[in-house]
């Protein structure tokens, strides 16, 4: 059988790494296939080295493969960090973001990390930075956009208006040829 030869090396292997990492069941067979490596007499430096894992990280997947069996090579829970506002706070934040910041945060004209961050203070006690407050604007589906100022050359009545009260010579009058030399 010829070899098969990988132009990057690393870099595919870089890559297949990845996607192991990417899914949970991908990293589950990752798993079962160290334990398996190991239950056929590889050391756990062999299978580490082999699958680009620690050996005490096989060690960690043996153990846990020997207490629990095939459920203990499952993922466990991540739990991360613990969210600052509960889900009935968050259902309110979203309710208020339907509304109009007058209304809910008294002096601003539009929601954004920093009016959003204040008003949670004084409603719930919790201090969010306005980076997080500007997060979980986007995570709750709204978007922070400053509003956009209607220009006189975009309305056309309005560019009459404007062209006429600063130079009357401009006005619209069709007895006015602008286009012709005096």
């Amino acid at each position: 059988m010829k070899a098969l030869s990988l132009g990057d090396a690393s870099g595919v292997l870089r890559g297949l790494r990845d996607e192991i990492r990417r899914s949970a069941e991908a990293r589950y067979n990752h798993r079962l296939h160290g334990v398996l490596l190991m239950a056929q007499g590889m050391s756990g430096r062999e299978v580490g080295k082999l699958l680009g894992d620690s050996p005490r990280t096989v060690q960690y997947w043996v153990r846990r493969f020997a207490e629990n069996g095939m459920a203990g090579l499952l993922e466990g829970v991540r739990p991360g960090r613990p969210r600052r506002l509960s889900e009935l706070q968050l259902q309110e934040v979203k309710a208020a973001l339907g509304r109009s910041p007058e209304e809910s945060a008294g002096r601003a004209n539009r929601w954004d990390g920093k009016t959003l961050s204040a008003w949670i203070e004084r409603r719930f006690g919790v201090s969010l930075g306005a980076r997080q407050c500007q997060y979980l604007l986007r995570q709750l589906g709204f978007r922070s956009r400053v509003p956009r100022q209607l220009i006189a050359e975009a309305d056309p009545p309005q560019r009459q208006k404007t062209a006429c009260k600063e130079r009357p010579e401009l006005s619209r009058d069709p007895a006015v040829d602008l286009m012709t030399p005096n």
